[in-house]
């Protein structure tokens, strides 16, 4: 730790021991917060960044293998590794889950399955006969989202003509179409638009096995097809419909009949090649990636063809391959995680002059996005291009959330050119400003994209089509806001404040959209609001204040599960976590007493589970990709949130909350 921060933690010390805070209760506090930060600057890369690994659960390894089949390029010491990896995260019922603790879950556990028979594991299996049953008791291959039917289709084992079609057609639909291409998330567009060519070509390769003992009530059209709603005409039926229409247009596609199919097959295959340029990958996300690399195969494409061979690289750099085992990344988190470290190490104390935050807001610098990228088409402001994506490399796609991060890093640390940071700051400030909604939220990617239709389309089942408004984000770009000094009276203020209000649930907690949950969303609204300066004592926040209360366990931490995403009954409900009990630590922060007995506890259980090397141990998924389907647990969390609480924290005891 510098002198200076010495001296900033000694005035603490002296203050904070005549407000009746203890010198050994500081003193824990400033060890706490010198061990984290020893710890972080150990980890930065030379280049200036921060990089912590995204654990997910195990379908990515079993796609990959399921790939590796498809495509005959098994590699038989790759595929041990993949195995052992499978089995290590097998539950002890069979079944394999997508969070941890969490139950087995249908898509997860049919993956894993395929997997391991692909990979010449026995069916009769002591292992593998548990797995059968759990899959049987989830409802077996019926149950299965689209995308996994259509994997599932590839290799042989599931019929395409119960696979919902995607025309590639939908490229060609402007605008002014009531459902089009550009209503999509930003996600949906990357995995939907190579599984558009894959559906045109449907390359299918058996692979010598079945999934035949997975049909709990046998292989009848009555469990393959998707089913109808009761109610006569609903939107769902109608694209139930309309999917039987395109089925029948794929009939004269096959004998090269079809008007459109030629002109949009040649738009799907260039707008995918466009966005291979600039991104670590089609979307920079591993869905994606692995989409677009069959559908480069199904083209045509050889396999020592340039873009071919740049698909596999991209996706080889997500896996992380040990002597004996395998885990694979869905994407790379350097932006995210720097901007996040560099803030927790500025706040802990560490001047803006230190070595490690300039080179890490000078690499942030760098990854500025001043590209129009596909953000243009739901945000046609006229407005300078800029902001910051959560990758390496991905400039079609900068997002609201990394860039407000990245603006609450950049405006700690001058560099040693202030004038560009200045200047990039302002362009990133004035983006992401124009992304407000007309409800007067701001979401992830786009700007109003909330076309609820498309969640009734046959392939919709991925609880990801839309890229609505939500709370964490919205309140986060709310903190930037209130730190730059806008008013409360300032009109997107006041509409974002608005749309906050009329979101809060009725215990007084908000909804976690891209963090694990309530906790996640009601610390960032609070955060956001008191950064405003806004009147933290009115009763619609103190009844915040009281659920998040409410809701802290007895060793003093918080913490939170993924099943809130399926029933809210269980929200603020599970093991206590580092990085929970961080939001939590900060939310209650914004409240200004120091001495509340519930802080003074959570900043304790901080302290007390702190291991001797600075970091924090934590084994839940807190993260969040798509609500229901898909989490992460972000390695990077249980380090980085603790350190800027309890500098939170700390700030609050010198009296500059």
């Amino acid at each position: 730790m510098t002198q200076r921060s010495k001296n900033a933690v000694s005035e603490a010390l002296l203050s904070s021991a005549s407000a009746g805070i203890g010198s050994a209760w500081l003193d824990r506090l400033h060890e706490a917060i010198q061990r984290s930060q020893s710890f972080w600057l150990g980890q930065q890369k030379p280049q200036g960044y921060w990089i912590g690994e995204l654990f997910v659960d195990v379908t990515l390894v079993a796609d990959m293998v399921a790939f590796h089949h498809w495509d005959r390029s098994v590699d038989p010491a790759w595929q041990r590794k993949a195995v052992r990896h499978i089995f290590d995260k097998q539950l002890p019922d069979g079944g394999w889950n997508i969070y941890h603790g969490g139950p087995a879950e249908v898509n997860a556990t049919i993956k894993a399955y395929l997997a391991l028979k692909l990979a010449g594991i026995p069916p009769t299996h002591p292992r593998m006969l548990k797995a059968r049953e759990v899959a049987r008791s989830l409802g077996g291959v019926p149950r299965m989202n689209t995308f996994s039917k259509l994997y599932l289709a590839l290799l042989g084992l599931f019929p395409w003509k119960y696979v919902p079609t995607i025309p590639c057609e939908v490229l060609l639909l402007g605008k002014w179409f009531r459902v089009n291409f550009w209503d999509m998330s930003n996600w949906s567009r990357a995995m939907l638009v190579p599984l558009a060519i894959i559906n045109h070509f449907r390359p299918t390769r058996p692979c010598g096995v079945d999934l035949d003992e997975l049909y709990p009530e046998g292989f009848h059209e009555r469990d393959l097809r998707l089913p109808r709603d009761p109610d006569w005409f609903t939107w769902r039926n109608f694209f139930l419909l309309l999917d039987k229409v395109h089925k029948f247009a794929e009939l004269w596609v096959r004998l090269g009949i079809h008007p459109f199919r030629r002109r949009a097959l040649r738009k799907a295959e260039q707008w995918m090649l466009e966005r291979f340029e600039g991104s670590d990958g089609l979307g920079a996300i591993f869905p994606a990636m692995l989409n677009s690399l069959i559908a480069l195969k199904a083209l045509g494409y050889p396999d020592d063809h340039p873009e071919v061979i740049r698909a596999r690289k991209h996706l080889k750099e997500l896996e992380h391959e040990t002597p004996d085992s395998l885990r694979i990344e869905p994407c790379l988190s350097p932006v995210w995680d720097t901007a996040i470290v560099t803030i927790a190490l500025r706040e802990s104390g560490l001047p803006e002059d230190h070595p490690a935050v300039v080179r890490a807001a000078e690499w942030l610098l760098d990854r500025e996005i001043r590209f129009r990228g596909d953000w243009q088409h739901k945000n046609p402001a006229p407005v300078e291009p800029s902001g910051w994506a959560f990758e390496f490399n991905n400039k079609w796609n900068p997002d609201v959330d990394d860039t407000a991060m990245v603006l609450l890093a950049l405006r700690q640390v001058p560099t040693h050119d202030p004038a560009r940071r200045d200047a990039a700051y302002r362009r990133g400030l004035d983006w992401m400003l124009t992304f407000q909604c007309r409800d007067g939220g701001w979401a992830a990617f786009d700007k109003d994209c909330t076309n609820s239709i498309l969640e009734k389309v046959p392939f919709a089942d991925h609880n990801a089509m839309l890229d609505p408004e939500c709370p964490d984000i919205t309140a986060r770009v709310l903190e930037v806001m209130g730190r730059e000094g806008f008013a409360l009276d300032h009109p997107q203020v006041r509409r974002a404040v608005a749309w906050l209000r009329s979101h809060q649930e009725a215990d007084g907690s908000w909804y976690g959209r891209w963090g694990v949950n309530y906790i996640y969303g009601t610390w960032q609204v609070l955060r956001g609001l008191h950064a405003l300066g806004m009147d933290m004592h009115q009763p619609w926040l103190l009844r915040a204040r009281d659920w998040l209360e409410s809701v802290q366990h007895e060793d003093g931490g918080w913490g939170e599960r993924c099943n809130t995403y399926d029933d809210p009954v269980f929200k603020g409900q599970g093991p206590s976590t580092a990085s929970q009990t961080a939001w939590a630590v900060m939310a209650l922060c914004t409240f200004g007493d120091p001495h509340r007995p519930s802080l003074r506890a959570g900043v304790d259980y901080l302290l007390r589970t702190q291991n001797p090397d600075g970091t924090w141990t934590e084994e839940e998924t807190t993260g969040t990709g798509f609500p229901k389907v898909f989490y992460l647990k972000y390695d990077s969390y249980r380090n980085a949130w603790p350190l800027l609480a309890l500098a939170t924290y700390w700030k609050l005891l010198r009296g500059r909350g």
